[in-house]
């Protein structure tokens, strides 16, 4: 059965009380995933790291938790969802050790080479292009900085139950090239149930 649309919407960008539903849900059903991309980073205590499209905040506690004297910083376009996130992690904005913003994938509002470490789950459905968006997570990557990419492609069945008004999904080969061209090299590819784990690290500066 094909998710209604509204429901879709609020997937890419969260609005309103049946928002905060959506997020409440999101926070539940792909926390597995979030885990097994966490665990890809490899986070190690004093990095900093961002979560792009972080919707709810749930992972920003975990990878806080493995960097205690890092920085981890949340980023989602959706204003509401940025509230939920800042809201669940508030002790620790206070702490100096998160911060959120409202921003998109394509205007990242951090200076070149601001992290490590850079976190994507079930995101780059929404972003229209996806070299703009991967060369601007390449640039706020360190040189040597890793990224964890899960999505799911084209060929998943369950991309049938989405609305291609709103979910655009791509080949392996499509995201494999992008990443190449944003100078991300893939180092290792993990198959999580219907959905692709890359793990990427920057390796030359961007245009």
């Amino acid at each position: 059965m094909k998710r209604p649309n509204f429901i879709a919407e609020q997937a890419r960008n969260a609005r309103g009380p049946v928002g905060r539903i959506v997020a409440f849900i999101m926070a539940r059903e792909t926390w597995a995933q979030n885990q097994r991309s966490m665990a890809a980073l490899d986070v190690r205590n004093g990095e900093t790291v961002v979560d792009v499209g972080c919707g709810h905040g749930r992972s920003l506690a975990a990878l806080s938790e493995m960097t205690p004297d890092g920085l981890v910083v949340g980023v989602d376009p959706s204003e509401l969802m940025a509230e939920i996130a800042a809201r669940r992690v508030r002790s620790l904005i206070r702490a100096g050790r998160a911060d959120v913003a409202v921003a998109s994938v394509e205007k990242l509002p951090f200076v070149d080479g601001s992290f490590d470490k850079a976190l994507c789950v079930h995101v780059l459905y929404f972003w229209p292009d996806l070299g703009p968006a991967l060369a601007e997570i390449a640039r706020v990557l360190k040189l040597g900085g890793r990224l964890a990419l899960l999505f799911r492609t084209s060929a998943s069945p369950a991309t049938a139950s989405f609305p291609p008004e709103i979910y655009r999904f791509r080949s392996l080969g499509e995201v494999t090239a992008a990443l190449a061209d944003a100078g991300l090299e893939v180092q290792e590819t993990t198959d999580i149930g219907d959905c692709v784990l890359f793990t990427a690290e920057r390796r030359r500066a961007t245009a």
